[in-house]
């Protein structure tokens, strides 16, 4: 059916086009369809979406009294053609490639969220997407999508569904490898391309699932370059990921929904420059904000996964923060100096066995107490460092397990170098002895309120068991993260731990503590929202679980305590009396 199209409409899609020719161009998304009940979940910041193709739907103009509606001339239509002629190409190129991953895993109500007393595991199905990767039947998802799995089935464009197993997965990257047979299949691997010579501004074209919607293309642009996401969450396969970062993300504004997870984000070649993995959205749909990590991190994990089912990924053992000109200043620096500040070094790393120097001066900056005077990193091998970012996607694309590095720091104002040699990430890591190398952005969780140190999975990210004598809150916690802010439209960098779970009758309950209401799945795992977020205990700052672990651990039964806590955006003083902790 021919339809008119608006001037205005047209100048858009030719502006588009222009960019597809070359001649200008975070929720984790799993779609969660049952846990055991006729209730839907939601999914929240894993990508497995793509929306309809928006960018060239018409608008009618209405036209003026006594005037022509405008038109179209001639060039203009032929760009229009070429423009679409382009899109029909590289669905049909790459559609084929693409497919639906359905998931069924067992889930237990309390998984994960600290909660009090557990309850049997039912099955849940989510779906997302995947990608063909080579002529063995290999294709390419989300780590998040397939953790937990215990039966995987793959649909592809023509109808055909069969099962697949695990191959390998990298939570560190939020990749994973499943495989099926490949008898009868007709596969159509995609073409990878150079992420890093993708320029903003360019076309960015999404086919996956979103809402279980096969085989939905949708386009946009690249919005961002670099970007960082939390990488995902233990899985069975592999313990350990939270604290570290995924670096050079790809930020675009083609529609991604839940759903989209492990899909690809194409070129206007109809190559593979990422793999849709996230969206930032309080409402945990698209808000024009999605994340992919680039071709070029696929293309370094993907064959070690197929290779031994697993990566390695070289490690630093330290964890910091990019150096602000606070900062600089709190530390008798220009504050136009540029680098990463050495926040903690593991005491096993390798950092540790350089020499590297952590910060241990204490320091009051905007009201906040912050640790300064470690070292400060501006260059690895040659190369300048000027933020954390940079240091982080420096080791993760190009140094390897083994290798020796030469870090310029500089500590007391003095310029010098130190040789550091790389060793494999540990399996696992606590807050209280950080083995990162960012700051910690984990996901630990801590049951009734002590901090104690359990998490999800195998990952340990809250220190040790609180000792019997210590006093007792009452509540489960999950630390605060990116991920987590955004869907509480709080800073991306808001600190502490967020209160999932009161318990009736506890010392928190009765101080007024506020549990989470709402339960949306973050980052491959469900979170419970809508809660107070713990910052402080008697003026001392909660950053991180750990921080609460150490609080609790110094505190006794019936002592009084003071919490600050942020509830809906403002800060909350509330005078808490400890209990005895139950016995288990």
């Amino acid at each position: 059916m021919q339809k008119k199209v608006s001037l205005f409409s047209a100048i858009i899609v030719i502006a588009m086009l222009l960019s597809a020719c070359g001649m200008s161009s975070l929720p984790l998304l799993r779609s969660n369809l049952s846990t055991g009940s006729s209730q839907p979940q939601t999914a929240a910041l894993a990508p497995r979406q793509a929306a309809q193709v928006a960018a060239a739907t018409p608008t009618a103009a209405a036209p003026a009294q006594n005037s022509a509606a405008p038109v179209i001339s001639g060039s203009n239509s032929a760009l229009l053609s070429a423009y679409q002629d382009t899109l029909e190409n590289i669905y049909q190129q790459v559609n084929p490639s693409v497919v639906n991953i359905n998931v069924v895993e067992n889930v237990t109500p309390s998984q994960g969220s600290g909660a009090f007393g557990g309850q049997s595991a039912q099955p849940a199905q989510a779906l997302g997407s995947g990608f063909v990767w080579d002529m063995e039947g290999h294709i390419v998802t989300n780590n998040h999508v397939v953790a937990g799995a215990s039966k995987i089935d793959v649909t592809f464009t023509d109808g055909v569904s069969v099962p697949a197993k695990v191959v390998g997965v990298d939570p560190y990257a939020d990749l994973a490898v499943i495989q099926v047979s490949t008898t009868g299949l007709t596969l159509v691997p995609v073409k990878p391309a150079d992420s890093t010579q993708v320029k903003v501004g360019q076309l960015a074209i999404a086919i996956g699932n979103p809402f279980g919607l096969s085989n939905t293309m949708t386009v946009g642009v690249v919005s961002a370059m670099g970007r960082s996401i939390p990488s995902t969450e233990t899985t069975s396969q592999t313990p350990g990921a939270s604290g570290y970062t995924i670096p050079d993300i790809i930020q675009t504004d083609a529609p991604i929904n839940p759903g989209n997870s492990g899909g690809v984000l194409l070129n206007d070649q109809g190559q593979l420059i990422g793999v849709t993995a996230a969206i930032e959205s309080p409402s945990q749909a698209n808000a024009g904000i999605g994340f992919a990590i680039p071709s070029s991190i696929v293309s370094k994990v993907v064959p070690g996964l197929i290779k031994t089912g697993s990566y390695q990924h070289a490690y630093l053992g330290i964890s910091g923060v990019t150096l602000t000109p606070d900062l600089a200043q709190a530390m008798n620096l220009d504050p136009k100096t540029r680098g990463a500040l050495v926040e903690d070094v593991n005491a096993d790393g390798p950092s540790a066995q350089a020499g590297l120097k952590a910060s241990a001066q204490a320091a009051t900056i905007s009201g906040s107490q912050v640790n300064v005077g470690g070292d400060v990193i501006t260059a690895v091998n040659g190369k300048t460092i000027t933020n954390m970012d940079e240091l982080i996607s420096y080791l993760f694309g190009q140094t390897e397990v083994g290798q020796k590095i030469t870090l310029t720091v500089l500590r007391g104002g003095s310029s010098q170098s130190v040789e550091v040699t790389l060793q494999a990430r540990p399996a696992d890591q606590s807050a209280n002895n950080p083995t990162g190398n960012v700051p910690s952005q984990g996901n630990g969780r801590g049951n009734n309120g002590t901090g104690n140190g359990s998490n999800n999975g195998n990952n340990n990210s809250g220190g040790t068991t609180q000792p019997a004598t210590a006093g007792y809150l009452g509540i489960s916690t999950v630390e605060m993260n990116a991920a987590i802010s955004a869907a509480m439209n709080l800073p991306v960098t808001q600190n502490g731990v967020l209160v999932e779970e009161v318990q009736s009758g506890g010392p928190a309950d009765k101080a007024g503590l506020k549990a989470g209401t709402k339960t949306v799945a973050l980052l491959g795992q469900d979170i419970i929202l809508g809660g107070d977020v713990i910052t402080a205990i008697d003026s001392t700052p909660v950053s991180n679980s750990q921080d609460l672990s150490t609080a609790m651990h110094q505190t006794q039964p019936d002592q009084m305590v003071k919490l600050t806590v942020l509830r809906d955006g403002k800060t909350i003083l509330l005078s808490v009396t400890l209990g005895t902790r139950p016995a288990q």
